[in-house]
């Protein structure tokens, strides 16, 4: 067991009670204001904890917080988590309630449950095992790439650990083994400007941009299997390309447009690596056309430990799976340094969606397994 005395109702309510505070914050990348009351938030749970150490940083203007006992410059073990959400249209969407067992809400599941999960199993484990070498990092731009948070924490800060759990990917028994590499790319062209009703004497920007993105998307469609089933991810692991964004400059219906930019977001298998990405991408483009790199990252592995796996099993009662992730995770930033990183979550749903949600049995069984976790290893 975990060897915590844990009083499952008291936890129950307190990581719902918790989960709802957090998500009525507006914590998105517009609204630093909102970003920093919710760290206050965070800090006013964990300054009651005697001998802890609790650490501001800031890179760019997105702070982190990291959370050590006294004395312990390197924990052996680092969970993460980050308090930014996604924009939502307006205020009122930032509710929240609890339904059929579940906590709903704007960034319940991505990540202010698990935040809230972290927040009460540091509070634990600092009160019941205070010599236990684990921490605690929260960070504030995950939705924007990370490059302000983990990456600056780990590549600039010196934070390191013998292994990070991140409960940011995967599901209670799905345990995440491989993600694919991101590249988010910036595609530019410049034309000639002219009245619509005269094309001729212009160069539309826009039209050769979409040509362009057009021959790279038809490459990356070729690549998808004829066979694919929307609940098994093993059938989607190929890479993918899907534009995300395009403007040009235009506010004028009959104007030909001089400038056009488009943002891609490219997610990659082995053996591609984000220079031949960024190469194919190029030369699919074809002149006229500039590609930049606004985040990347190769393919990672991230070898969780099969003491977790282990726990997992016994907690939940179910064989637990190693599975390989579409999308990303800050679990890159450490295994890029080689550090393993245990990437599994609550079951939740409906990810960056207004009714987004995190099943309350779940964080339950997470918590246990993190808090066995932490005290085993």
């Amino acid at each position: 067991m975990t060897n915590l005395p844990i009083d499952e109702v008291r936890l129950r309510e307190r990581l719902i009670q918790l989960t709802r505070d957090l998500v009525l914050v507006e914590s998105t990348d517009a609204r630093p204001d909102e970003r920093k009351r919710c760290f206050q938030l965070v800090r006013n749970h964990l300054e009651q904890v005697p001998g802890i150490c609790l650490r501001m940083l800031e890179k760019n203007g997105y702070e982190s917080l990291l959370a050590l006992p006294r004395g312990c410059g390197q924990p052996k073990v680092l969970f993460c988590a980050h308090l930014d959400v996604v924009e939502h249209p307006t205020p009122e969407a930032y509710r929240s309630i609890v339904s059929d067992g579940r906590i709903v809400g704007p960034g319940a599941g991505d990540m202010k449950g698990q935040l809230a999960i972290l927040i009460e199993l540091m509070r634990h484990l600092w009160k019941h095992h205070p010599e236990l070498p684990v921490g605690l990092a929260v960070t504030s731009d995950e939705e924007r790439g990370g490059e302000n948070g983990v990456r600056f924490l780990v590549e600039e800060a010196g934070v390191s650990c013998d292994v990070a759990v991140i409960p940011d990917g995967g599901s209670i028994t799905d345990i995440t083994l491989e993600e694919k590499g991101i590249a988010h790319l910036r595609l530019s062209c410049v034309g000639t400007s002219a009245h619509a009703a005269r094309p001729w004497l212009g160069a539309n920007a826009l039209r050769h941009l979409a040509a362009a993105i057009a021959r790279v998307l038809d490459h990356f469609d070729r690549l998808r299997p004829p066979l694919v089933d929307p609940d098994d991810l093993d059938t989607h692991w190929h890479s993918t390309c899907e534009v995300t964004m395009m403007d040009a400059f235009n506010d004028s219906p009959n104007r030909i447009p001089d400038r056009a930019e488009a943002v891609l977001d490219v997610r990659f298998i082995p053996p591609e690596t984000l220079t031949s990405i960024m190469s194919a991408i190029q030369r699919l483009a074809g002149p006229g056309v500039a590609v930049e790199c606004i985040v990347g990252a190769e393919p990672s592995h991230l070898a969780p430990d099969p003491r977790w796996i282990d726990i997992t099993r016994s907690i939940t009662g179910a064989e637990p799976r190693l599975v390989r992730a579409c999308g990303g995770s800050d679990g890159r930033f450490f295994a890029a340094r080689g550090i393993p990183v245990i990437l599994s979550r609550p079951r939740v749903g409906n990810l960056h969606g207004p009714d987004e949600w995190i099943e309350v049995e779940s964080m339950l069984s997470y918590f246990q397994i993190a808090a066995r976790y932490a005290i085993v290893s």
